[in-house]
């Protein structure tokens, strides 16, 4: 398990509020055995319509492709609590998540995944979404020991709860990590619970 305290990479931002795990990722894929091939699909539904419309998603868009950090609006990944819709925003290349707010079930996904998920202001958001827009080659770097987001000349002050935090910077946010590692230590453990010892 390892300590993640800074993430760095290209932006791509996503406008809108709302966005919920259906948009993400369309129920259709869900049939996967594995998250393999996942990331190909996400927003396919946005994706297409807009296309259809004469636009263009910026998961469809090229000066986009690369980036790793995407910035999101408010109550980002409601909806149903499919683990799908992270997995697709991972396979697709996402290693860090901003937004103003996020649903608690994708968060907490997020976190099992190793994805920090950071929130800014409202007006944070428009601005950093307004600068990558300006210019998608800027790095975005999110320090999770300083609570801070910083592009270029411009920093922000980043919220996200300390528990979730720390789990990212001591290194604790894989679970099943934690448990494979430590299992010696759980099998001395549950050795010494008498109901347990016929499992053992």
């Amino acid at each position: 398990m390892s300590a993640i305290t800074k993430i760095a990479g290209r932006g791509i931002p996503l406008r809108g509020n709302d966005i919920d795990t259906d948009r993400i990722i369309p129920a259709r894929f869900l049939c996967c055995v594995t998250f393999d091939g996942l990331g190909e699909h996400a927003f396919a539904d946005d994706r297409s319509q807009l296309k259809a419309a004469g636009g263009l998603h910026p998961f469809s868009d090229p000066v986009y492709a690369g980036a790793t950090v995407l910035v999101v609006g408010s109550n980002f990944g409601c909806g149903s609590s499919r683990e799908h819709a992270p997995q697709s925003l991972q396979k697709w290349g996402v290693r860090a998540v901003i937004g103003e707010s996020f649903a608690e079930i994708f968060f907490n996904n997020n976190i099992a995944m190793g994805i920090p998920c950071v929130s800014l202001s409202a007006a944070d958001i428009d601005c950093l979404q307004g600068v990558i827009e300006a210019n998608p080659e800027l790095t975005v770097v999110i320090d999770l020991e300083a609570n801070t987001v910083i592009i270029a000349d411009s920093s922000f002050a980043m919220m996200m709860p300390e528990a979730a935090r720390q789990m990212f910077v001591r290194g604790q946010w894989d679970a099943t990590g934690q448990l494979l590692a430590n299992l010696t230590r759980i099998r001395l453990h549950a050795a010494q619970i008498p109901y347990l010892n016929k499992f053992l």
